[in-house]
This record gives structure tokens, sequence and C-alpha cells, in this order.
């Protein structure tokens, strides 16, 4: 992004905080139209700020080819995962969830939608995790366009300011179909069924989505596996037919409750539902495969492309074990580096989101690492770099008033498909950039 530019977004700044120090008017209406729109993560609205997120369209781009490379990446990892059982292993891939992951999906790929989660450091930019399994804030995009256009000082700059405003719900609703269509699926509107457990805090993004689909011909239905049906012939929730099964429901939570005699199991078995994501994306979610992706051991898995993209985007990082390994082409002892070095490493559970059992090795006295390390050592867990993450300074508002608020931002593109369309962003004051632990969302706009 030029300097001319940067000026630009900073002169919008200090316009939107002092046109709209005290405008009530304004703060209600921003916070009454979240709750309309559904921006919501439970009952809180997502996004406390004054303006979009500014991406210059060189470095959207760019990131963009080493997100369809590396999604390609993590997908050889999950193909390996079902032909090896050395990968399997090094994922911990458990005989349930293999068994349930060789369900062919009927299309070709791993997953449909995936959202690579990003930090970025000027014109550098790290993925730190892949969710491949249900990436949320893809509805969310729709309704934030729909929110900043009530700001009069947005519209203006975005008026002289050449952009795109990436709607990826609109490519969602495309990469399903298609895969219903490679799946052999016939009807010309298929149904979509939204499918995760009620009650939970990403509810309203549903209903967005779901109203989407309906204005497009696709009745939709939001419902909990709970009461699904299969009568041999078609995947049923009272007298809704699924034909698109969107999973949003956490497939480790899932098979916690329930084995192969559940219906959904028996519908995909037979062929007679498309879902999306399939069961066996949850090897690709796994964040233990960053840690095949960067070991020198398993390059022949991947191509040069995506080798060379993983060397520059992605964290060191291995799985916790009392081993030794390599570091920038160096050997050391894996737990004896760690101690030495913990200003440097974050641990991370290879299976769980939100931001949920992260430490990091920065903000922690030796003995609280140390009792990590353990914790880490018993369980399925990840060690990562720590990657450089800047920090955005933003329109903000609360209790009535408008401020500067000064925050890391991480950027996560969503791909469909291979390809990519928009992403989500996050603000935080926090070291972990995550809406489950109390940060905000904002919209994308593409610049240049």
């Amino acid at each position: 992004m030029n300097d001319e530019l940067k000026r630009s977004i900073r002169g919008l700044d200090e316009e939107l905080v002092r046109n709209n120090r005290h405008n009530l008017e304004l703060f209600e209406r921003l916070s009454g139209l979240q709750s309309e729109l559904g921006l919501l993560h439970g009952d809180r609205p997502i996004c406390p700020f004054l303006r979009p997120f500014f991406l210059s369209r060189e470095l959207y781009l760019e990131i963009s080819r080493a997100a369809r490379a590396l999604s390609g990446a993590f997908a050889r990892v999950a193909l390996a995962a079902l032909e090896e059982p050395v990968i399997a292993k090094l994922l911990r891939i458990t005989e349930k969830e293999m068994v349930w992951a060789r369900l062919d999906p009927g299309y070709s790929g791993v997953t449909v939608n995936s959202r690579l989660d990003t930090y970025l450091h000027g014109n550098e930019f790290k993925f730190l995790e892949y969710n491949a399994e249900n990436p949320a804030g893809i509805g969310d995009q729709q309704s934030l366009k729909t929110l900043f256009n009530e700001i009069p000082e947005v519209k203006k700059f975005l008026a002289a300011n050449k952009h795109y405003f990436p709607e990826p719900h609109q490519t969602l609703l495309g990469s399903l179909v298609s895969a219903y269509r490679e799946f052999g699926g016939r009807q010309e509107k298929p149904q979509i069924a939204i499918v995760d457990w009620d009650g939970v805090s990403t509810a309203a993004e549903f209903e967005i989505l779901a109203r989407y689909f309906e204005a497009n011909g696709h009745r939709t239905l939001i419902c909990d596996p709970e009461g699904l049906e299969y009568d041999g012939e078609a995947l049923h929730f009272g007298d809704f037919r699924i034909d698109i099964f969107f999973k949003r429901v956490i497939i480790h939570e899932f098979l916690e409750r329930y084995d192969e005699s559940h219906p959904l199991y028996k519908a995909c078995r037979d062929g007679k539902v498309c879902m999306a994501n399939a069961f066996r994306s949850k090897l690709a979610h796994k964040k233990a495969g960053f840690a095949i992706v960067t070991d020198e051991r398993f390059a022949h898995l991947f191509t040069p492309e995506q080798l060379a993209m993983a060397e520059k985007h992605l964290p060191w990082t291995r799985r916790v074990e009392d081993e030794r390994t390599t570091y920038a082409g160096d050997g050391v002892a894996l737990l004896e580096f760690l101690r030495r070095e913990r200003d440097r490493f974050v641990l991370k559970p290879s299976d769980d989101y939100g931001g949920q059992g992260v430490k990091l090795g920065w903000e922690s006295s030796e003995s609280e690492w140390d009792t990590a390390l353990e914790e880490a050592l018993e369980n399925d867990y990840v060690v990562q770099e720590k990657a450089p993450v800047d920090k955005v300074r933003i329109a903000s508002f609360a209790e009535g008033e408008a401020f500067h608020s000064d925050l890391l931002v991480d950027f996560d593109p969503f791909l469909f498909r291979g390809s990519v369309e928009g992403g989500m962003v996050r603000l935080s004051a926090d070291s972990i950039v995550n809406i489950t632990q109390g940060g905000g969302e904002t919209g994308l706009v593409v610049l240049g």
C-alpha cells in the first residue's frame, strides 16, 4: 500500500473520531443494526469499529496465491493420512476418526470451504492455523458491508478510492452446489441443511446464510444433528429432505456422542447426501499438519511451489514430544530447546478451536512454561514459532464515545474448492486474536 493511501486511511480514522466523538444516535443505530443483521457472537455485537479493514490489492493477491498453494499441501497431508499409517500417527488420528474419514464424499478435494488464519506484518504474512473443518465468518461480510453503508465518512472514502468488497457468501453457495453436482445430485435447487448444536454462539451467522440461500431459491433449514432420520433413500429432518448437509458441528464433538448407527453415517456411506465439509476434513484441520508440512522429512509429499510457500509463509511447527528434531537446519533436543527459548514459541492443542488451551511462552514465567510443556507432553499438542503481527489504528466506539484503538489484527482468507474469496478480519488487544476470546470483527475492503 503506497504512502498516499496510508495517509488517506489515517485521515479517515481522524475524521471518524472527530465527527462522531459522542454521536449516540450513530452508535445506537450501528448496535441495533448488528442485532438485526445477525452480527452477533452469542448476544454480543461483533463489530465495535467505525470502518472496515483495508488491504491492498497486491497483498490480497499474494496472500491468495500462497493460500491456494498451502491449502493444497494440507489436502495432501489428509490424503496421505488415509494411506500411510505414519502420517495418521503423527496427526494422532483416532480409529473412530479414521472410520468416518474413509467415507467417500463423492466430490474431489478434502474441503468445500476452509479458512487460513493469518498474521500480517507489513507486506509479510504467516499462516498460523488451517480451519478445514467448519470455518465461521463467511456470512458476516455481507452484513458488515451493509453496516458500513450507514457511516457517511466511510461511504465518501470508498467513493473516492477504487475498491472491492469481497462477498464470500456468494462463492460459498456456488461451491456447495458445485460439490453437489459432482456428487451426482440432480435437484435443480438442492435443499440445504445448516447443522450444528442448538444454542451455539455462532447461530446468528447461520440465519444470515439461510436468508441468502433461500433468496437464491434453495430451501434451507437450520437444525441439530439429534433430529436427523434416514430412510434408505434420503436424509431427513422431520419432513425436510436434505440434499446438501452443510456441516457446522465440530467433528470431535459429534463423534463423542454418536457412532456408525447414526443416520448421518448411513446416509454418507450409501452416497445419499452431499456433506460439506466431509468428515475427512478433520485430517487436514489438525494443527499437527503444520509439523508435517514444515518438516523436511516429508518434503516428498509436496510440490516445489508448496514447499516454497511453506518455507516463506508457515511458522516452524513440531509435535510436542521428547525427541530430537531440526530447527533452522540444526539438530536440537526439542524439550530442552523449548525450555531455553520459551519467548519465541507458543503451545497449541492440535485439535481444538476458539483459542482454547493456547499457551504463549513470552507471556509465561519459567515455571508456568515448564508446567505447560509437561501438560503438552501428556496431551495432543504442537509447538509453533511466534509470528510477528502488526497493530492497526482504527476508529472504534464503546460506551457512547468514539476513540482510536491500536489493536492486533489477523486477516483470514476463505478458500472455496481451491479459490480464495475474501476473508475474516479480527482485531484484539490480546495476543490471542479470536472472537471467542473476546475480540472483534470488521469488514474487508480490497483497495486498488
